[in-house]
């Protein structure tokens, strides 16, 4: 977390993992341009460092859509969805080198500027055969350079969750676009089938991942929405028993349609919305840390009983009021402020 702007936030975590990645890129650039020189000595070492740089962002890719879905299917992936925004840069950055690389290579060396040669060389938009794939590519790199260029919590605050999410969703049009890009290329470049079965495959499971994820996350959904005894005469509805919250954990129920986070902790219980202000993830898969409702996706924290970020920090998310009925739990469904102090309901000896 950051309550001022830092160009980039590292700690002992981030610096670890940052210096992995850069070292997994450095060697597999060099693995691919040293076996290239092996067993293709004909290609040039120019070709050999595009397709270096262009497969590895690719790789790179894969990777970051395979971690949301992993993540919702084993909470072990968690680590790498805290540093994802580094290794969604990394690809980025990978993928202009590979495309300025091209850009020289292929349309520097003529009379035309070589964006204006990008756009208008080839227009054969109606044939697979001659199809210009540099131009989804160059697309793509768009969208990607748009989405890194605003990874930083400074555009997530000035844009809103909402709007920088809806932007960042583009990664998925990028995708598409670059899985045509590298098809065609193949295609029209008589390159070796394994190319193209490498691509299939790594669209399968991704695609498969997701589709996974989303069969959980329906089944996760329909027990949460179950429905709930009917409410007392003060509007309270019985959500769960105390046993059935583990300790510093919380056991999330939907209640008018909204996602309720209700956290067991040092002998008491508090409930507040499901969702983190940072990027909507679920505080509710979670867990209390150090006194804190810690957001499972960047750590982002809360104070369970006012749902209010720690100073100096200034995050805040509703409330709900809770009360227990020996080892019943209940909670009204009417959200309190962001913020607003709830006294957390005391668990007797007997009701843990």
């Amino acid at each position: 977390m950051s309550h001022v702007y830092r160009a980039v936030g590292w700690n002992r975590q981030k610096r670890i993992y940052d210096l992995t990645l850069a070292g997994g890129v450095g060697l597999y650039l060099t693995l691919f341009v040293g076996l290239g020189i092996l067993f293709h000595p004909q290609a040039t070492a120019e070709t050999l460092l595009i397709r270096a740089l262009g497969t590895c962002a690719f790789l790179l890719l894969h990777i970051i859509l395979m971690i949301g879905p992993l993540c919702r299917i084993d909470d072990r992936f968690l680590p790498l969805l805290y540093n994802r925004r580094h290794l969604g840069v990394t690809m980025f950055l990978l993928g202009l080198a590979h495309g300025l690389f091209a850009l020289f290579q292929f349309h520097a060396l003529g009379t035309l500027n070589p964006m204006v040669s990008l756009l208008i060389s080839n227009g054969s938009w109606g044939s697979l055969g001659q199809f210009p794939f540099q131009s989804l590519g160059f697309a793509a790199l768009i969208i990607l350079f748009l989405m890194a260029a605003t990874s930083h919590d400074f555009w997530l605050a000035t844009l809103t969750a909402p709007a920088w999410k809806a932007l960042h969703m583009g990664v998925y049009l990028a995708y598409g676009l670059l899985v045509m890009h590298v098809a065609l290329g193949s295609i029209q470049a008589h390159a070796s089938p394994w190319l193209a079965l490498a691509v299939g495959a790594g669209f399968v499971l991704v695609l498969g991942l997701h589709l996974t994820s989303a069969q959980r996350e329906r089944v996760d959904d329909q027990k949460m929405d179950r429905p709930l005894f009917p409410p007392d005469d003060d509007g309270f509805v019985e959500v769960c028993k105390v046993g059935e919250i583990a300790e510093n954990r919380a056991r999330v129920i939907c209640l008018s349609g909204e996602r309720v986070a209700v956290f067991k902790y040092d002998g008491k219980v508090s409930a507040l919305s499901n969702v983190c202000q940072h990027q909507n993830g679920p505080l509710g898969e979670g867990r209390v840390i150090d006194g804190c409702v810690t957001c499972p996706w960047h750590g982002y924290q809360y104070r369970p009983e006012n749902g209010a970020s720690p100073p100096p920090f200034e995050e805040r998310v509703p409330t709900f009021r809770v009360r227990l009925e020996g080892d019943r739990v209940w909670i009204h469904p009417t959200p309190n402020p962001p913020g607003t102090f709830v006294e957390p309901a005391t668990i007797l000896g007997g009701d843990l």
